[in-house]
């Protein structure tokens, strides 16, 4: 038996279930159903439980179910078939929702789209996914209007958010935005038009859970060019019960959860769309970021659950506004999306008395692998270790083979969320795929490690690695260092081309405000020289107001390496050819 082999046994025994908490099951039985199965569930349920909480605006669960299945009714009048692809260019809202699961009960299968997104980018995943059909929030249709001609888009149905709003918020609302003129011409829809047009009932339509798309979500862009990942309704109905397991899967109908990280996003769509409809919970809804309605929102409504990125668990703990709400309704948080650093993990839980844990996933994944157990052995700085139902394991980074514990390589996983694959993208799908011990495995592109007891830790990305005379740098481990400084906010470490040395550690700092002016450059290069190797250490820094974000708040080092990398280019040109 080979050492791979060895290792692959060792992996099959799933040695990490022993730490996960006593009501998170060694394995799921997880049905082949549709992803819409969910909603139907908690409608048939509790129909008069509120689904959720838009603007103070309450929706209940089976006004949910009924909407949506008018929506795909409509979608299916309007001809939309089974397979086809439907964009959502909107945030965080019930017509999102409606909008998702009404596209999933018609058979068709949803590309969100950020909203944050111009209009070369929006034409490029229109054409790329091929979508036919585009929902779309009315102050968003200028975007789209301007590369209209220039996509596959036959029928758009346009929404405002005042069609969910109530009251004085509704009367209010022409006052505070100014809604573009849309021209009432053939292909353009009303949403509420359709809504109150066609009856509650689908089209009947038979889904292969495993085989059929729900989802095709494109990834950040954090390495070059998005590609839109096939995540079936298995993949995402696996991946939410996973993430169901680890939270009380018990409770049904009693769970409040902020739904704040934007649900065209897989993170914020299997966390706080999937996810709490599966526990019949109520979300709290935010078409766009704000600290202080999130803030409120949890001592208003007592949400227990905060699910959330680093950068917003950073923004809490500087924020005076924290200590205004009471946020000791709070009990569990799922961090993902970034690594988060053991200072804001330690200061959230000061500071809220919840419990804040490292999960880890990515978008071909559905996208939860691992947590950290909630009340079990946590391991600070780790991932935690695999969710049911799932194999991971350490590979070799050229080679298919698995690696012993202990040693660095490439994060593998296999499981049930794991995509079907890229779409229209058959060589990429050729070099992040491989079979092995009769596995189906997914190379993350993270560089990792796994101790002795099934925990795993990402040391940094494939690509990030830094090269600075022959030795690797880490850049997270930096980081980790520079979080530990009381004057730091926010910090990020690259590589920068140096001829002599390869690459220079270069560090990106966001001082605190009190901070400000009072410490410098070498301050912080004194702070860490004193704690890391002499060939870690940052030997340059500089200070920014604000660091590059993805849109669920990732700090993104490409965007740092890519400006550096323009600055190194622009000196070799001035100092003339290369000879």
């Amino acid at each position: 038996m080979s050492e791979s082999e060895e290792v692959l046994k060792w992996i099959e025994s799933r040695p990490w279930t022993q730490w996960y908490d006593e009501f998170v099951p060694r394995e799921l039985e997880i049905p082949e159903k549709p992803l819409f199965h969910l909603l139907d569930y908690a409608a048939d349920r509790h129909p008069g439980h509120t689904a959720m909480i838009f603007f103070d605006n309450k929706i209940s669960y089976g006004r949910f179910r009924g909407e949506a299945n008018k929506f795909a009714r409509a979608l299916y009048e309007l001809g939309v078939r089974k397979g086809d692809k439907v964009a959502l260019f909107l945030p965080n809202t019930p017509q999102f929702a409606i909008a998702y699961y009404g596209t999933l009960k018609a058979g068709a299968v949803v590309t969100p789209m950020n909203p944050l997104y111009k209009p070369e980018e929006v034409k490029r995943q229109l054409n790329d996914s091929g979508a036919e059909t585009l929902v779309i929030l009315d102050l968003l249709y200028p975007v789209f209007e301007e590369v209209s001609k220039d996509t596959p888009v036959k029928r758009v149905i346009v929404t405002s958010i005042r069609d969910y709003l109530s009251g004085l918020k509704r009367l209010l609302y022409p006052l505070k935005y100014k809604s573009p003129k849309i021209p009432r011409r053939e292909g353009v829809y009303w949403f509420r038009e359709l809504i109150e047009r066609y009856p509650p009932s689908p089209p009947e339509v038979e889904i292969d859970p495993k085989e059929d798309l729900a989802a095709l979500m494109y990834t950040g862009g954090t390495t070059g060019i998005p590609k839109g990942a096939m995540l079936t309704h298995y993949n995402l109905y696996a991946n939410t019960l996973q993430t169901k397991s680890w939270l009380h899967p018990e409770r049904e109908a009693e769970e409040t959860v902020i739904s704040l990280l934007p649900w065209f996003h897989i993170y914020g769509q299997t966390v706080c769309l999937n996810y709490p409809i599966a526990k019949v919970a109520t979300m709290v809804v935010f078409p766009r970021f704000d600290l202080e309605a999130a803030l409120k929102a949890v001592e208003k409504y007592k949400a227990n659950q905060f699910p959330g990125v680093p950068t917003i668990y950073v923004q809490i703990i500087n924020s005076p506004l924290a200590r205004k709400y009471n946020l000791r309704s709070l009990e569990a948080c799922i961090s993902g999306a970034a690594p988060l650093p053991v200072e804001v993990l330690k200061k959230f839980e000061e500071l809220t008395g919840a419990r804040l844990r490292e999960g880890y996933g990515l978008t071909e994944t559905s996208p939860v692998t691992h947590v950290n157990p909630i009340y079990g052995k946590y391991k600070p700085g780790s991932i935690g270790v695999p969710v049911p139902n799932t194999l991971a394991a350490i590979a070799d980074i050229n080679e298919n083979k698995l690696l012993p514990v202990g040693e660095v390589g490439e994060l593998v996983i296999s499981g049930p969320q794991v995509m079907k694959g890229y779409y229209k993208r058959p060589e990429e799908n050729k070099q992040v795929f491989f079979e092995l011990g009769g596995y189906r495995w997914l190379r993350t592109g993270d560089i990792a490690k796994m101790d002795e007891e099934g925990y795993f830790y990402i040391v940094d990305r494939k690509k990030d690695l830094i090269k600075y005379k022959g030795y690797s740098v880490y850049p997270r481990e930096v980081e980790e260092v520079l979080y530990q400084h009381p004057a730091v906010k926010e910090a990020a470490v690259i590589g920068v081309p140096d001829p002599e040395v390869g690459e220079q550690i270069k560090a990106f700092i966001v001082l605190k405000e009190e901070y400000k002016g009072k410490v410098s450059e070498e301050d912080i290069k004194r702070w860490a020289k004193e704690r890391l190797a002499a060939y870690k250490y940052p030997r340059i820094v500089e200070f920014r107001d604000e660091l590059p974000k993805s849109a669920v708040g990732k700090i993104l080092r490409r965007v740092l390496r890519e400006e550096e990398i323009r600055k190194y280019v622009k000196d070799i040109i001035k100092e003339g050819p290369l000879s």
